[in-house]
């Protein structure tokens, strides 16, 4: 995975960055930590400067949280619920889970929205329930950019620190995704096995 990613940002510069960072977005299996740490190598490298590649790649990530954001609340939980209702194994929820998230949503949403935006696959998906639950717009987009700049600088830092050892790593960022996927498909597999209907 790491060879197409750092082949593309070579390419494409600072767009190839802002639409691999869409893309993770809307794709969470394109992992965000390859991206960003490559874009932070080839800004050591003097191929890109380190800031626009932090702030192209954040764009990117931004516009992919506002596109789930934006479809979620089109949505609405009034349309969710025949689906949950009815896809509920799959989704492994049911609509007391929900009524659970809205309730723990409402006292917590912005900071888990600004904190979720570093945490792996929950920074792709944060969006939904922020849309779902009618979370205003500019405060998601406010409270989205800080935590989504913030990741993305950390890892650009952190592969420009590495500068030329980075290629050392490149192995291990390639295991490290492969596991992370299998972990997650791994997850979801036991919760649709183990899934049971709140009573």
């Amino acid at each position: 995975m790491t060879d197409w990613v750092q082949q593309m940002i070579a390419d494409g510069g600072y767009l190839g960055v802002f639409l691999l960072m869409f893309g993770e977005t809307i794709f969470p299996p394109i992992p965000s930590e390859v991206i960003m740490s490559m874009a932070g190598l080839q800004a050591a490298k003097g191929t890109m400067a380190l800031i626009p590649a932090i702030l192209f790649g954040s764009a990117g990530a931004m516009l992919g949280n506002i596109v789930w954001y934006l479809a979620a609340r089109w949505l609405g939980l009034a349309r969710l619920k025949p689906l949950v209702d009815r896809f509920g194994r799959w989704l492994t929820m049911d609509w007391a889970e929900v009524d659970r998230g809205e309730r723990w949503f409402m006292r917590h949403g912005y900071l888990f929205v600004c904190v979720g935006r570093m945490l792996p696959t929950v920074r792709s998906l944060i969006s939904i329930p922020a849309g779902l639950m009618r979370m205003r717009f500019l405060p998601f987009v406010i409270w989205s950019s800080i935590g989504t700049i913030g990741w993305s600088a950390m890892l650009a830092i952190g592969g420009w620190v590495l500068g030329t050892r980075f290629a050392e790593m490149e192995a291990w960022l390639g295991v490290g995704s492969t596991l992370l996927l299998l972990a997650m498909g791994g997850w979801y597999l036991w919760r649709v096995f183990t899934w049971k209907p709140s009573r």
